[in-house]
């Protein structure tokens, strides 16, 4: 995150003397991007963070990716996924390329403890409640936030009794930031920017754990580990820097209108190598007497388009069978835009009423098998359909 933060003891300067009632010397994890040229935190531990007892290899379900091969626009269904239960062992891969892997979830367990050491996670809550523990400190989530986990921060999901934690996830290879032209060079948000400090939510209060011999699952580049820690990792007192779990409500997005239709660069939310992601709120359409208020055909040549429909309608995409819950992937070379009818019909509307979330990648998207098993076959021709059965 662009700006300093502390919770918890700290000692007024870092990397000095700083003791325990019983003596002994905390513990200073210093945690850092870019070789700690980039944002950095110390935290201050009871216990040595590094202190394992046993190093095991995990199965990992199949993360097998295929090209979307011939090349087709995809509508994918995960509501129809059968699994149930951790958010980190029991997540279907869905898509990805070497720089962006998205996944979803639906949690009704805590999960096991978890770090990711590759990159950024990303986790968008399509509905249900829960709480992101981690070193830090806790998040409480709900439905519309976007929760961004930094690389190897040791963290958990938790789920609210009785509730079903849907979850959207966006793997980095690297760190999902704001973008950049949102950020003065001080790091401070700008004027005119649809979201800023005062939205953005930050670990305010540690989390306490007990006990010993605990796992920790970590993902690597080659697949996932668990390590078992002689000492529970949640045993922070206090830490402070620049690098930090934080949320971000989709509700409190403020979009950009026009008289005549904005492209996504207008409704970006977050950056990273290899993809951007934005997201569509409700919003006032474009308001020129003359003005199509939804987007033209058009051909991303750079980008494969993933939009998940998270709350809301869709003005472009009526009598499809795409509802709430559904992905549509639009592969780079593939020209799309609104079905037939639906144009006309947007004619003279004056709101959106959506919220979608959507990843641009710049690499061509890879297909895995759980995508697969939910796609929609006759969407890729749903374009001919309808402007045979009238609705143009």
């Amino acid at each position: 995150m662009p700006y300093f933060t502390r919770v918890g003891e700290v000692p007024r300067k870092r990397h000095t003397v700083f003791r325990q009632p019983d003596g002994s010397l905390y513990w200073e994890e210093l945690i850092g991007e870019e070789g700690f040229v980039g944002d950095t935190s110390l935290l201050y531990h009871r216990n040595p963070p590094s202190a394992i007892t046993a190093i095991e290899r995990v199965d990992a379900p199949d993360d097998e990716l295929v090209p979307n091969d011939p090349m087709t626009p995809l509508h994918l269904q995960p509501h129809q996924l059968p699994g149930k239960g951790d958010a980190v062992l029991d997540r279907f891969l869905l898509l990805g390329n070497d720089e962006v892997r998205i996944y979803y979830a639906v949690a009704t367990q805590d999960s096991t403890l978890y770090k990711n050491s590759v990159g950024d996670e990303l986790a968008y809550v399509e509905s249900g409640r829960g709480v992101l523990e981690t070193t830090f400190g806790k998040l409480d989530l709900s439905e519309g936030d976007y929760a961004i986990v930094p690389t190897s921060t040791i963290h958990r999901w938790t789920v609210a009794d009785g509730e079903e934690l849907r979850l959207l996830f966006v793997q980095a290879v690297g760190h999902i930031n704001p973008p950049s032209r949102y950020l003065s060079a001080g790091g401070q948000f700008l004027e005119g920017t649809p979201y800023c400090e005062l939205d953005i939510r930050r670990p305010e209060e540690l989390v306490r754990g007990e006990g010993t011999q605990i796992p920790v699952v970590v993902r690597t580049r080659t697949g996932l580990t668990r390590h078992v820690h002689k000492h529970h990792p949640f045993d922070v007192v206090g830490w402070h820097g620049g690098m930090y779990p934080w949320a971000f409500s989709i509700f409190d997005f403020e979009p950009v209108t026009g008289s005549l239709h904005q492209p996504p660069p207008a409704h970006q939310t977050f950056e990273a190598p290899g993809f951007v992601m934005c997201n569509f709120v409700p919003r006032l359409l474009d308001y020129h007497p003359e003005a199509v208020p939804i987007p033209p055909f058009h051909s991303n040549v750079d980008s494969d388009e993933v939009l998940f429909y998270a709350k809301g309608a869709a003005n472009t995409r009526r009598g499809t069978g795409v509802g709430i819950g559904s992905i549509t992937v639009h592969p780079a070379g593939f020209i799309h835009g609104p079905h037939p009818g639906n144009v006309e019909r947007s004619i003279g509307l004056q709101r959106a009423d959506e919220y979608q979330v959507m990843v641009d990648t710049h690499r061509p998207l890879l297909v895995s098998a759980a995508a697969r098993s939910v796609f929609d076959a006759e969407y890729p021709f749903t374009w001919a359909t309808l402007e045979e059965n009238g609705s143009a």
